[in-house]
């Protein structure tokens, strides 16, 4: 399994030694103006286990099982029925996180060490945000949790939770992410839209994916949305709006900052919001300061193609196919502002980025005419360049079975497409933002609102023995990479049930190594050598492993 959020968070908590107390105190103060708002917010009505009314708004969950949401109305009304509609899946959401936390840093100590750095390491965030959007964090706010005061008051804790996808790209050497994004238009397409997939490889522990909230929302001021979300977010990573203008984002490399400002789904909740066309996008994203390097991911029915705005601390670009019709994003930068980025080009040279572009590439090259049906195929596919076998999991793939989730868009035609569970192997649901919006506000009883004569069927992937294996190797692999003590037969297993993935067999090798068994951790070393390693440090580490036991056996 990829490494996943926060390894080194014990470098980040002897960091917070050092510092001050420096401005903390003012930012735990900050609270948004919301007197400027009217908020009639009255009790939600349950009519259901899972389907609750709050006037003219409402959630409910479907049958593949995405929760689906409608709110309308002002930023701090937003925030109320939101919170309100959504708070059993809020505070799980927030329990899941905060448990992913304390499992990484069991110690009392240390989780108060790591309370304080995320007090410095946000002290200057209000500073950046919008105050609309402050009144909306408020407003959810008032539904948090009261488990986890201890970290921080609810206001600034789901503050900080918009930040924590940014920190998590920022510790790129965490491996936390792997998204790709990919488009297509004109004479690429069978009907000549644009069409966009992609997969957000966002990975914080199955359970943080397990409620995805599909979110329909229609703000008193600027262009109605949709977005894929979950509870207590109101930024957006993957989206459209009602005027045919989506925004994804995808993680660049980036130095560690010592300063949060803008989130990033922020500044796409606010193109979402206020643009319509990708010039209106890249204004809105050059007014924002961010801390981390992002590609945001652009379509639009208006300009009938896709643009990539590449932002970062200190440098911004934007890049446009020229006299082509498809356009391929993973994680690094393609803008002529970072050709000389000694970071980016590291980036390229050294994580599996390239690699996933370059089999959009070769994926897009085999599909002349792409259709929805066919962008969800590229997104689900597990094999490796030529369709080579690589294992299941490896993050070279553009479907690492670990995706948050997998979406397609037609922005000319309003329609969308959003995976279930489990990854993006199962069903795609398909949503028709013109049917949406127009009805929403009449929808008393709080109905599914897909379409499900447009949905895309699930991976067939799904009712084979190599899935049901594939879930046999997750079971198995966190236990042979902890446990001192393992049956040869379990190592067998292991093997048996992803063979062709690298790690399988560096793990194994890691234990026979820690157990003194030399012989078998070279063999198991050297076979791993012979698959497809995922990244240069990968092989390093691997190579540095070979290296040790030679000299063990000497």
């Amino acid at each position: 399994m990829p490494i996943k959020i926060f390894r080194n968070i014990h470098v980040l908590i002897g960091f917070t030694l050092l510092l001050g107390s420096c401005g903390v105190s003012k930012s735990l103060k900050d609270l948004p103006n919301i007197s400027q708002y009217e908020a009639n917010v009255t009790e939600r009505q349950q009519l259901t286990d899972s389907t609750y009314l709050l006037g003219t708004n409402f959630l409910t969950k479907n049958q593949q099982g995405l929760y689906e949401l409608y709110v309308s109305g002002n930023p701090y009304e937003l925030g109320l029925k939101t919170g309100s509609l959504t708070q059993e899946l809020f505070q799980e959401q927030e329990r899941v996180f905060i448990e992913k936390i304390d499992d990484l840093v069991p110690k009392k100590g240390k989780q108060k060490l790591l309370r304080k750095f995320l007090a410095w390491f946000n002290r200057k965030m209000y500073k950046h945000v919008d105050e609309q959007y402050k009144a909306e964090i408020y407003g959810i706010s008032q539904y948090a949790s009261k488990d986890y005061d201890r970290i921080a008051a609810p206001y600034p804790r789901v503050m900080y939770f918009h930040g924590a996808h940014d920190i998590g790209h920022a510790l790129q050497d965490l491996a936390l992410v792997g998204c790709s994004s990919f488009a297509a238009w004109g004479d690429h397409t069978a009907d000549g839209k644009l069409i966009i997939g992609r997969n957000f490889d966002f990975y914080a522990g199955d359970d943080f994916a397990k409620n995805k909230i599909i979110a329909f929302v229609a703000p008193d001021e600027g262009h109605k949305f949709m977005s894929v979300t979950w509870g207590g977010m109101i930024g957006v990573v993957s989206g459209m709006n009602d005027q045919g203008l989506t925004v994804t984002i995808n993680a660049g490399k980036s130095k560690f900052p010592l300063m949060a400002k803008t989130p990033i789904s922020l500044v796409t909740r606010e193109i979402l919001q206020y643009a319509s066309t990708i010039e209106e996008a890249i204004a809105i994203a050059k007014k924002r300061e961010v801390f981390v390097s992002e590609s945001i991911f652009v379509g639009s029915a208006k300009d009938k193609k896709a643009a990539l705005i590449e932002v970062s601390p200190h440098n911004f670009g934007v890049y446009e196919v020229e006299n082509g019709n498809q356009l391929v994003c993973s994680n690094h930068f393609q803008s002529a502002a970072y050709a000389d980025d000694k970071k980016n080009q590291k980036h390229i040279f050294e994580s599996h980025s390239k690699y996933r572009y370059e089999r959009m590439e070769e994926l897009l090259e085999e599909t002349p005419k792409v259709t929805p049906e066919t962008a969800v195929d590229i997104l689900r596919n597990k094999n490796g360049l030529d369709n080579k076998r690589i294992g299941y999991g490896n993050e070279k793939a553009l479907n690492q079975m670990l995706a948050h989730h997998g979406i397609v868009f037609q922005p000319e035609d309003l329609m969308v497409w959003v995976s279930s569970n489990p990854y993006q192997l199962g069903e795609f649901v398909a949503y028709d933002l013109n049917e949406v919006f127009k009805n929403a506000d009449e929808n008393q009883k709080a109905r599914p609102i897909s379409i499900a004569n447009k949905n895309i069927a699930p991976d067939p992937f799904l009712r084979t023995l190599a899935y049901r294996h594939y879930e046999r190797y997750r079971d198995l692999s966190g236990k042979v990479a902890a446990e001192e003590k393992i049956e040869p037969s379990v190592l067998s297993e292991f093997i048996a049930v992803n063979p062709d993935f690298w790690e399988v067999h560096f793990l194994v090798g890691r234990y026979y190594y820690e157990n003194a068994s030399y012989q078998e951790a070279l063999e198991a070393f050297e076979t791993a050598k012979t698959k497809e390693v995922t990244t240069v440090p990968d092989m390093e580490a691997l190579n540095k492993y070979i290296k040790k036991t030679k000299r063990k056996l000497k």
